[in-house]
């Protein structure tokens, strides 16, 4: 197997330049390779250019886009380069990505694999697609995100991941808590994310916030809480559900991204996109007894113990098997 990529582009436009001016966003640095990439060793290609092209794809028996652009790269190779396929990985019709271009990548004669059934409904209500779409769900790595099972903390904790892409509707969460917490005055709240807390998006100074933590701490966090939140108004798959549901953490979610596919009454639920409902299932978990919070804590372990990375190999290879 090969993973071919084009080299990291400096972003521009003037949104960035004043976001830099202003000093909330650091200065752009190239990035490294990823570990998850550095195994492949010499079998990670990074082209010369900003595109991939036929000189730089070897002859196999399947190709993979993996984003609307490298949709059309594989759409223009030749048969000798593998049977084509289009991974979906969120609805690509972004404020800031030609809609007719992405528009046209869903119509290409791609055998199309989307990570949640919320990107297919999408595609399928809203385009011309050839074929159907096949829906295989990321994983999550048991052998990272995993704790013994484990009893609910005596002071009620629910952990969101922070994040100010207005997508992800972290004020949400943040208005759920806070309405929560006037009810439920001992109620404790867990945020982590990969930024520093921003002034237009403020935490109350009663949540507890890690920046940037280490990978190996992040089970631990995920951990520490009794409830996990996940807001998104939209969302490609969403991982924190599952990485959670692997700590033994139960969510509530809207319905974005993968939480329809994983969320079943047991583990979690899925919720309006209004944070009194968000409040008022908090409030239902923290007085639950600690013998009913552990059914819906092992339930979470146990979906997530269904998707691991060995599951979603067999679901892939499934598909483009036939």
């Amino acid at each position: 197997m090969h993973v071919i990529s084009v080299p990291a582009r400096r972003p521009s436009g003037w949104r960035y330049r004043i976001q830099r001016m202003l000093r909330r966003i650091p200065a752009w640095v190239p990035p490294t390779f990823t570990p998850l990439l550095d195994v492949l060793g010499d079998r990670h290609v990074i082209v010369a250019e900003q595109m991939v092209a036929e000189r730089d794809v070897p002859d196999g028996d399947i190709v993979v886009a993996t984003w609307w652009q490298t949709a059309e790269w594989v759409n223009a190779l030749p048969a000798s380069k593998g049977r084509k396929f289009y991974l979906l990985q969120d609805y690509e019709l972004f404020e800031n990505q030609p809609a007719d271009r992405v528009s046209a990548t869903y119509a290409l004669d791609l055998r199309k694999i989307a990570v949640s059934s919320y990107i297919r409904d999408r595609i399928l209500a809203a385009h011309d697609v050839q074929g159907d779409i096949a829906v295989v769900p990321n994983a999550v790595d048991l052998t990272h995100f995993s704790v013994q099972a484990r009893q609910r903390n005596r002071q009620f904790k629910v952990g969101v991941l922070y994040a100010t892409a207005p997508r992800k509707n972290i004020r949400l969460a943040i208005e759920a808590l806070e309405r929560a917490r006037h009810h439920n005055p001992g109620l404790r709240a867990l945020l982590f994310g990969a930024i520093p807390i921003s002034a237009d998006l403020p935490l109350p100074d009663w949540v507890e916030y890690h920046e940037a933590p280490d990978q190996a701490d992040i089970p631990q966090l995920y951990a520490s809480c009794d409830l996990w939140l996940f807001p998104s108004r939209e969302e490609g798959f969403g991982l924190p559900i599952l990485e959670a549901m692997a700590c033994r953490t139960p969510v509530l979610a809207t319905d974005a991204g993968a939480a329809p596919d994983l969320i079943d009454g047991r583990n979690g639920r899925i919720l309006p996109h209004d944070p009194e409902a968000f409040a008022a299932a908090i409030l239902e978990f923290a007085r639950m007894s600690p013998q009913d919070w552990r059914s819906w804590s092992d339930a979470a372990f146990d979906t997530a113990s269904h998707n691991r990375w060995d599951d979603a190999t067999d679901r892939l290879l499934a598909v483009i098997g036939r």
